[in-house]
């Protein structure tokens, strides 16, 4: 009987997008830890708030994911960061655009807008940096 770990092994990508999400989700909790305090605590605007636990998110993000994901050896550091830096600030505009259609026209609850955002920016994170960040 094949097991789970073998089936992943048989497919790589989905092997991939297993752990790209295992690594999401840990950083999600990071992003919704930092939104929350640096809005409720700090009274920061909530777009903005969303940035800070967004951005701080995605630099762990970075890491993880080249490093255990994607098991990159990209010896190019720094373009590499700056490619990850591009992406992420497309899926920071998308996931902010979405949060404020749900959120101020649409009357969903912050977090809830939030984790609707991360869950659909997840895929366009996935194959942005499959194909450009992480590519080898």
């Amino acid at each position: 009987m094949i097991g789970f770990i073998d089936i992943l092994n048989k497919f790589p990508l989905i092997f991939k997008f297993v752990k790209f999400t295992i690594v999401g989700g840990t950083t999600f909790f990071i992003d919704i830890g930092l939104t929350y305090f640096t809005k409720e605590k700090f009274g920061i605007h909530k777009l903005l708030a969303n940035a800070v636990g967004y951005i701080t998110a995605a630099l762990v993000n970075f890491f993880w994911n080249k490093f255990w994901t994607f098991h990159n050896q990209e010896a190019n550091f720094g373009i590499q960061l700056l490619k990850f830096g591009f992406i992420a600030s497309g899926a920071l505009a998308l996931s902010t655009g979405l949060i404020y259609i749900l959120n101020e026209k649409l009357r969903i609850n912050f977090y809830v807008s939030k984790l609707v955002a991360v869950l659909l920016v997840m895929f366009y994170n996935f194959v942005m940096n499959s194909l450009f960040t992480f590519r080898q």
